[in-house]
């Protein structure tokens, strides 16, 4: 799939919220080497490069869009593309960080089994994941991707649940963690626009369903998901959208 940064980056306010309420909780004080996975066009690694100057700050992602944008951005970091799932460097992290990534790879036991092996003695993972998928704004697309127009061409990349309930990840994390920190927050996110939500979701989800089609149907498809989800969330008498926006927060001490 080809990410749109633009398109990504149009709310990207909302999208950077939960990334620093992440950073928030991190407890280490100088780690010496960290990681951004998906790290997109790397707005939150130049963050983390800001918080701990003295780290050496490695930025990963496997869009070369956005990683066009990211070094264009910042040279002082290090940029490397690489698919998420099969990233397995032979080293290892002070800081493994992953915000708003994770949900786009299955397999989260192993997943997170990995990952947990690439942080240092002493270490820390830190992830943000959505979990939003039982939302009018992911329901109204995977309903309309498994009606007869569609379903052919888009049943196959329907995940429905991505994300494990929290207290799957504490059974994942418990026995390799000698602290966990798990959380979920659950944002009122207030939208500007015309049908926001849609926006929103054509910026991540909705993305790759509208890649798998030709452009006749595409353009169906996203002018029926369109209607669908400005009926579920309406714009309010002030003009704004209301857009709840549920995201699951892991901080793991390792060693």
């Amino acid at each position: 799939m080809s990410w749109d940064p633009q398109q990504y980056a149009r709310f990207a306010g909302q999208r950077l919220r939960p990334a620093l309420d992440l950073l928030a909780r991190i407890p280490l004080e100088q780690p010496q080497t960290v990681v951004d996975l998906g790290c997109g066009t790397g707005n939150v690694t130049r963050i983390l490069r800001s918080r701990w100057p003295q780290a050496r700050v490695t930025g990963v992602d496997g869009s070369p869009q956005m990683l066009a944008e990211a070094r264009a951005a910042e040279a002082d970091i290090g940029w490397e593309q690489s698919d998420l799932a099969a990233w397995n460097p032979g080293t290892s992290f002070d800081l493994v960080y992953s915000n708003a990534a994770l949900h786009w790879l299955d397999d989260h036991p192993a997943l997170f089994a990995r990952l947990c092996g690439k942080v240092a003695a002493g270490g820390a993972l830190a992830v943000q994941m959505p979990r939003n998928f039982g939302a009018p704004s992911h329901t109204l697309m995977h309903d309309l991707a498994f009606s007869p127009p569609w379903r052919d061409a888009l049943g196959a990349l329907l995940r429905p649940q991505p994300v494990l309930a929290p207290e799957a990840y504490y059974d994942l994390l418990a026995p390799r963690a000698r602290h966990l920190d798990i959380w979920e927050s659950e944002y009122l996110q207030i939208l500007e626009g015309e049908n926001p939500v849609a926006e929103w979701t054509k910026g991540t989800w909705l993305a790759p369903l509208l890649a798998a089609l030709a452009p006749q149907p595409r353009a169906a498809f996203e002018a029926e998901y369109r209607r669908r989800v400005a009926e579920a969330y309406p714009r309010r008498s002030d003009g704004k959208t209301l857009f709840p926006f549920r995201r699951l927060f892991i901080v793991a001490l390792i060693g």
